[in-house]
C-alpha cells in the first residue's frame, strides 16, 4: 500500500486525490485484477508513462503520481518506458510507494529519436530479487554476404534494457523496449526492423549454454497497431510466445491499438501459459474521467481557455485539450499486465516421489515455467 501521509483533507486537491484513490482501490476488485501473493504468483506489468516527466503540458501534479503509485503497488514488477532525464517524478513515485520498492534504470538515450528517454524496472524488493545482471542491449556487428569484414549493426532508436531477476522458483531475464514509431502506418519498415533485430538477439541469447537464465521475457511498447500485423509477427517468428489473453487487450488510452506486448521464451511455456490471467487496466474510468473536466480547469491554466494564438477555445476544443492534457498527467498508454504461477514446490516434490532422475529444469510444471 502506498504512503498517503502527505495528503491533506483541508485542500480541494487533497480531497479530490483521496476520492480518486478510493475509486482506484475499488476498481481493482471490480476489474477482477488478481491480488498479489507472497510466493505463489508473479504480477508483472509494462507501462509506458507518457513523458515521465517533461514540461510539455506543465509539470505533473502530485495527484497523478499518487494514482500511478496506487496502480503500480498492485503488481510485483513493472517495466516503465518514457522515463525522462529528470528523475524528480520517478523519485516522488518511489517515495509514495515506500522504501521497500526499488528501481533499476538506464542512462538516457541520446539523439533526436532517443528523446533522452530511460528504461526502468520498478519492483517490490520484499519479493523480487535483483540478480546482478543489468545490461543495455547492443546489437552485434554483422557480416554481409560476400564480405570478409564485419559491419556495425544499426542500433535501436531507444536502447533496450535487459535485467536478471528471480522470485521463488522462477529465475528469468527480462528485456524492456520502446520501439521506434516512425510513420503512422501499421507495418512501418523501420519499426519491423527494430523488432526483428531485438527479438532475434534475445532468442539467441536465451539459447546460449551460459545464458544468465533460460527463461526470457520481452516486454514494452512495440507500437503494434493490430495483433495480425507484421510488427507482431516479427516477435513471434523469433520464437517468442504471446498468450491469447494478452492479445485481446488494446493498450492505448483510446483502446484502438495493441502498442504494448509481453512475450515469453521458456520451457513448456506455450501450452501452459494459456491458463494465466492477463489484462489492461483502464484508469481513465476511475481518475481524470471525462466528467471531471471542470474540476481541473485551474490546473490546466490559461491554455485550456485560449490557444497559442490567443483565440478563445470552443467547448469542443476545451474538451479536446483536456483529453490530451490528462494523458500527460497519467499516460496515453494503459498498464498491460499478466499473472504467472511461480510456486513449483508441489511439482518438484511429486518428481521426487516418482524418483525421477531428470532435473526439475526439464520437468513440466503448472504454469509452464521451470526453475534452473
Amino acid at each position: 500500500m502506498p504512503l498517503y501521509y502527505s495528503l491533506s483533507g483541508e485542500t480541494t486537491d487533497g480531497r479530490r486525490t483521496a476520492e480518486g484513490l478510493v475509486r482506484l482501490k475499488d476498481a481493482f476488485d471490480k476489474e477482477k485484477l488478481p491480488r498479489r501473493t507472497a510466493d505463489h504468483t508473479l504480477m508483472l506489468a509494462t507501462w509506458n508513462i507518457r513523458e515521465f516527466d517533461s514540461e510539455k503540458y506543465g509539470r505533473r501534479d502530485r495527484e497523478p503520481i499518487f494514482y500511478a503509485a496506487e496502480i503500480i503497488s498492485h503488481f510485483d514488477l513493472v517495466a516503465v518506458q518514457e522515463v525522462r532525464d529528470d528523475l524528480t517524478a520517478l523519485n516522488t513515485l518511489m517515495k509514495y510507494l515506500g522504501n521497500w520498492w526499488k528501481y533499476v534504470l538506464t542512462d538516457v538515450t541520446e539523439g533526436m529519436m532517443g528523446n533522452r528517454e530511460r528504461m526502468a524496472y520498478v519492483y517490490d524488493s520484499r519479493k523480487i530479487n535483483f540478480g546482478g545482471l543489468a545490461s543495455e542491449v547492443v546489437i552485434p556487428p554483422v557480416r554481409r554476404k560476400g564480405q570478409t569484414t564485419l559491419e556495425p549493426a544499426q542500433q535501436l532508436a531507444r536502447t533496450p534494457f535487459m535485467v536478471g531477476f528471480s522470485v521463488g522458483w522462477f529465475k528469468f531475464t527480462i528485456c524492456t523496449t520502446h520501439i521506434l514509431y516512425g510513420k503512422a502506418v501499421a507495418n512501418e519498415p523501420d519499426r519491423i526492423r527494430e523488432i526483428e533485430a531485438l527479438a532475434n538477439f534475445l532468442a539467441a541469447r536465451a539459447r546460449e549454454e551460459h545464458a544468465w537464465a533460460k527463461n526470457m521475457i520481452l516486454l514494452g511498447d512495440f507500437n503494434v497497431f493490430d495483433t495480425t500485423d507484421e510488427t507482431m509477427n516479427a516477435i513471434l517468428r523469433a520464437g517468442f510466445y504471446i498468450p491469447e489473453q494478452l492479445k485481446g487487450h488494446p493498450s492505448n488510452a483510446l483502446k484502438t491499438k495493441h502498442y504494448d506486448q509481453i512475450a515469453f521464451i521458456a520451457p513448456t511455456l506455450q501450452e501452459k501459459l494459456k491458463l494465466c490471467s492477463a489484462g489492461a487496466f483502464d484508469f481513465f474510468k476511475y481518475v481524470y474521467r471525462g466528467e471531471d473536466e471542470a474540476m481541473y480547469e485551474k490546473s490546466m491554466g490559461e491554455a485550456y481557455h485560449k490557444n497559442k494564438q490567443g483565440k478563445k477555445r470552443s467547448d469542443k476544443e476545451r474538451t479536446r485539450y483536456y483529453n490530451d492534457w490528462r494523458t500527460f498527467q497519467m499516460s496515453d498508454h494503459l498498464p498491460l499486465w499478466i499473472e504467472l504461477q511461480i510456486d513449483f514446490g508441489k511439482e518438484y516434490l511429486q518428481s521426487k516421489i516418482r524418483n525421477e532422475s531428470k532435473p526439475i529444469a526439464t520437468t513440466k510444471v503448472a504454469a509452464g515455467f521451470v526453475t534452473e
